[in-house]
């Protein structure tokens, strides 16, 4: 790689006839070099680094559809219920030994 002036860098690269091919069409039609367009491309490619894959997100949704049938349905007076065991049982929990000093 080369560097041509602050912050540019000539570089190399092997694409196949495809590829070049739109990159030859997206760079006539968008009016931009082909040095923009892959740059955009770079950049759009990096956006979405951290998002899950379209088979990432399908194998997540695959375990999730597998365990959702095991959640146990109840209804919101129960779950009200639960929640106030468990609050109440938070709040007593220190008190049981006697006295907090």
């Amino acid at each position: 790689m080369a560097v041509l002036n602050a912050g540019t860098i000539k570089a190399t690269f092997t694409f196949d006839e495809n590829t070049v091919r739109r990159l030859e069409e997206a760079s006539a039609r968008l009016a931009r070099s082909k040095s923009q367009i892959v740059r955009e491309a770079i950049q759009e490619y990096y956006s979405r680094l951290d998002r899950l894959s379209d088979q990432e997100r399908d194998s997540m949704l695959r375990a999730f559809d597998k365990l959702a049938p095991a959640i146990p349905a109840r209804g919101r007076a129960a779950v009200n219920r639960e929640l106030r065991e468990i609050r109440r049982s938070r709040k007593t929990a220190g008190l049981r030994g006697g006295s907090l000093k």
